[in-house]
């Protein structure tokens, strides 16, 4: 007796379509449609406008505050790739600002940037409020005094790069007069993750490889596509081992729909550097999309081989994928880990993809117990009729089958 074929139109993956991608970060840091926080192509800080010297003489003036600060290596040396600062607040973490070659970022407090969310983002754009989402002055630049505190309470700044371990920027009760250089945010490695978002190949590369692709990332954190690839084109052309430039090329071209080049960025990013886990999710992730399924699973199995701390959303995608390839026992131990993440990084379908691999493997008491918990966490959902349907057909089942 079986129930359950493939779920391809049953279970949608979640793919991002930009250069961080629903995983990436990490994709790492994909492009957005504002303003950009690198810098110049030398590496120099924006200026920042001046704060006012005394804000309590104008206490219904509106302003912009801005805030910076630095992100280092434990090593004390510079990240040497692009990494995404976000604001945490109440849990919910935002894309804020990217560092430039300095390792330097600023950005504008509560700034609708158009950053597209990453990986770790899942929660951050469905509507959710937060501390620093609360009020209208959030978006215009916090109100000057010390509605600044209260906004910012509860709230840290991150540097979010897959591999490493992030310290915490508390920005509880800073106000608008307080220095807005914030301070270091110091990487470490997590031992136990073979891969890494920072390239080592990257450290070797050229003054003008490394020149080239700075203005690239520039480029494509403003959406500037064309000039992205070109830069980026030069940059592997001078280096060809520089793996995060061929991943951000990568990136550049995929959001041109040219996916037939960009696959060929991402396989080189992997040639250069095997252990840069976004290329295989990028790759995995193009897979899914049209349905190859071997290539999904074999792409999104290694990532998470590589990393299987700092993309949540992983677990499931990857069980989806070798669930089509009828690899039903890592399917099962994947949903299985989807399932024992954070209510906010758990997909509902987990539970459903869970009930339809036990399906397959004739466990038809665990499938009726995963598509019941379905049902109870997703009232709503579009395909409730048919699970009710199969949940009637297990319980026939079971009840002639029982001894």
């Amino acid at each position: 007796m079986q129930y359950a074929v493939r779920c391809v139109g049953l279970i949608v993956l979640a793919v991002s379509s930009l250069a961080t991608s629903s995983l990436t970060a990490q994709r790492l840091g994909g492009p957005g449609t504002g303003t950009s926080s690198l810098g110049t192509g030398t590496g120099d800080m924006p200026s920042q406008p001046t704060q006012p010297t005394n804000p309590g003489q104008y206490p219904d003036t509106q302003m912009p505050i801005f805030l910076s600060g630095r992100v280092l290596m434990d090593d004390g040396t510079a990240p040497a790739t692009s990494i995404p600062i976000q604001r945490i607040c109440s849990g919910t973490p935002r894309t804020v600002a990217f560092t430039n070659a300095r390792g330097q970022f600023n950005f504008q407090w509560g700034s609708p940037t158009g950053f597209v969310p990453d990986a770790t983002e899942a929660a951050a754009g469905n509507g959710m409020r937060t501390p620093g989402d609360m009020s209208t002055n959030d978006l215009r630049g916090s109100q000057i005094g010390d509605s600044m505190g209260r906004e910012m309470l509860g709230c840290a700044l991150v540097a979010n790069a897959p591999g490493f371990r992030s310290e915490r920027l508390n920005l509880s009760g800073h106000r608008a007069t307080d220095n807005p250089d914030l301070g270091t945010i110091v990487l470490h490695r997590i031992v136990d993750v073979e891969g890494t978002s920072v390239s080592a190949t990257s450290l070797n590369a050229p003054k003008d490889a490394r020149k080239a692709w700075e203005k690239g990332v520039q480029f494509l954190h403003k959406s500037k596509l064309a000039d992205a690839e070109k830069e980026l084109e030069k940059a592997v052309e001078i280096y060809p081992k520089y793996a995060n430039a061929w991943l951000d090329l990568g990136r550049a071209r995929i959001q041109q729909q040219a996916e037939g080049s960009a696959r060929d960025a991402f396989l080189k990013a992997i040639d250069a550097d095997d252990k840069l886990v976004e290329p295989y999710l990028e790759l995995g992730e193009m897979a899914a999309h049209a349905q190859e399924w071997p290539n999904a699973a074999r792409y999104l199995d290694r990532a998470l081989q590589l990393d299987p701390v700092d993309y949540p959303r992983l677990w499931f995608e990857d069980a989806v994928a070798d669930y089509n390839v009828q690899n039903f026992d890592r399917a099962e131990k994947n949903a299985r880990e989807a399932l024992k993440l954070p209510p906010a990084d758990r997909d509902p379908h987990a539970n459903q993809l869970l009930g339809l691999i036990l399906l397959n493997k004739q466990d038809y008491a665990g499938a009726g117990k995963a598509l019941r918990e379905y049902v109870q966490l997703s009232p709503d959902a579009k395909d409730l009729d048919q699970v009710k349907a199969q949940l009637e057909q297990i319980d026939s089942h079971l009840a002639a089958t029982k001894p």
